[in-house]
């Protein structure tokens, strides 16, 4: 990856923000909207910087300090970037391109915008007021995984694509275990290329629980994997499975 996505809480906080216009007042916008205190230049204590002009002597004078700058239209001088987003509170999602098109950024928000119920935000809230009665209803933490895991899976009972999920969660608690289950899936890749991942791929990826594969398996191809599963080599598949979903990765037929 070109850049590592975060998500800074700056209520409170001061930002350093320069430039006139139209850049400056649609920055000013967000941030406030981020609940940030809005600076100047002098301020000695903000730590990060939007220089909506891009002028580049604003902004080496700023990196010299040690704030972290964001120069519009400079990407070369931008120590991160501001993605698009799609606002569902307390959900964001953020789209960016690294500085390479702000207009492709925004075309992939406007898709995503219209694909996503608005009570999206409030499935998310639901979820994080009902975290006690998941953990007491799965003790194990794997367990607990993937019962959440198959109640958001399309057309599961908490489904985030569906405008009734919040509605839904109660019922989930209260409904019957998943049964878990040990599963083998075996993947041919086709080449070393994550561009050439069938849909069928790409989505075990996102679910497995572990990921057996052989050393020709490039890492590019390993990371689209969800990001807590288990990476294990093998030269033969496994003889025994724990539960949940596991993956048998193998280049070429």
């Amino acid at each position: 990856m070109h850049s590592l996505p975060v998500f800074l809480r700056l209520a409170g906080r001061p930002v350093i923000l320069t430039g006139d216009g139209e850049a400056a007042e649609a920055k000013q916008r967000l941030l406030e909207r981020a609940g940030a205190r809005i600076v100047d230049e002098n301020d000695q204590g903000a730590r990060i910087a939007i220089v909506s002009d891009g002028d580049e002597a604003t902004a080496e004078r700023l990196r010299a300090r040690g704030v972290l700058v964001n120069a519009t239209d400079n990407p070369d001088l931008c120590d991160f970037t501001l993605p698009a987003i799609v606002d569902r509170d307390p959900v964001l999602i953020a789209i960016g391109t690294g500085g390479a098109s702000a207009g492709l950024a925004k075309a992939l928000r406007q898709r995503l915008e219209a694909l996503l119920p608005a009570r999206i935000g409030a499935l998310a809230q639901a979820l994080f007021d009902a975290r006690p009665a998941i953990r007491a209803r799965w003790p194990d933490a794997g367990e607990r995984r993937r019962a959440i895991d198959a109640g958001l899976s399309p057309g599961g009972a908490i489904d985030p694509l569906s405008e009734r999920a919040a509605a839904g969660l109660a019922g989930w608690l209260c409904g019957p275990d998943v049964a878990q289950t040990s599963r083998l899936e075996v993947v041919h890749l086709s080449s070393n290329d994550p561009e050439d991942l069938t849909l069928r791929a790409a989505r075990l990826l996102g679910e497995a629980d572990r990921i057996y594969h052989h050393a020709d398996v490039p890492d590019a191809i390993l990371h689209r994997a969800r990001a807590d599963a288990v990476h294990i080599l093998v030269t033969r598949p496994p003889e025994e499975l724990e539960p949940g979903l596991s993956l048998l990765l193998v280049l070429g037929n």
